[in-house]
């Protein structure tokens, strides 16, 4: 199926791209950003072709997210590169649910958990702020981010937005980390879900290349931008921008649900 895309839309898509890359960058969610957009100014699209194209722009951004975060943020590659291949494979299957599965189902779940999540960085500000006092255990690190990347990463391929906000909160949460180190972890583990579910959608022919190509600059432009101001802003930047962002999502899946 064809889709027309005017100047005017173009424009919006990019921007959506660019603001979505910086969010993500910073603390995932830029999903909700980019497929509201889509759906917008291209009423008709198939939600499988919107969240192909999409996941074509996510895995330009959260590359080079890594990318800028690797060269300032120590990572434990020999525990996050596999576990970003546990994230890949149940994106994919994730992504293979969508059309099987009424999305609308889980909606509520997930903004149960946001509120969750709102309420827990609120009342505990000191949680990702600071590193923790002793670091966890190499086995206790490897199961909870292979535990982490298999779930979550089934729910990226499924539903999508929030996947790295969910990560940071999991591993500032059970492993002690600070929100910038969590948030360098959780962009490894989102990019191997995203390949995973983009393979999926390219495979299916849902991918709308050009669209998403040139999402994917923009989408690069911001994932840069917004990985150097939590460097450079450090853990309690972060922690504010997700607060904001999880209560965004919580606004719109309430809209979505609800309105």
């Amino acid at each position: 199926m064809s889709y027309r895309v005017d100047i005017a839309d173009w424009v919006a898509l990019l921007v959506a791209a660019g603001a979505a890359g910086w969010v993500d960058a910073v603390v995932g969610g830029g999903g909700l950003i980019i497929l509201p957009t889509l759906f917008l100014v291209m009423p008709g699209i198939a939600p499988q072709t919107a969240l192909g194209t999409n996941k074509l722009a996510a895995v330009a951004g959260t590359g080079a997210a890594v990318a800028t975060f690797a060269r300032k943020v120590p990572m434990r590659w020999r525990v996050l590169l596999p576990a970003a291949g546990i994230a890949a494979v149940t994106a994919a299957c994730g992504a293979a649910a969508v059309s099987l599965i009424d999305r609308d189902l889980f909606i509520p779940l997930v903004m149960v958990v946001l509120v969750g999540v709102a309420l827990f960085v609120t009342l505990r500000p000191s949680i990702g702020v600071t590193m923790a006092t002793h670091p966890p255990t190499r086995r206790k690190t490897i199961l909870v981010v292979a535990l982490a990347a298999g779930l979550i990463g089934l729910y990226d391929g499924l539903l999508g937005p929030g996947t790295g906000t969910f990560l940071i909160i999991t591993f500032a949460t059970l492993l002690g980390t600070e929100f910038v180190r969590a948030a360098a972890m959780a962009k490894v583990i989102n990019c191997g879900s995203n390949v995973g579910a983009l393979i999926f959608f390219a495979a299916t022919g849902h991918i709308l290349f050009a669209l998403g190509l040139a999402m994917a600059a923009a989408n690069v432009a911001g994932a840069i931008v917004g990985s150097r101001m939590a460097l450079r802003r450090g853990a309690e930047f972060v922690r504010v921008v997700l607060l904001v962002v999880v209560i965004a999502m919580v606004l719109r899946l309430g809209w979505q649900q609800f309105g």
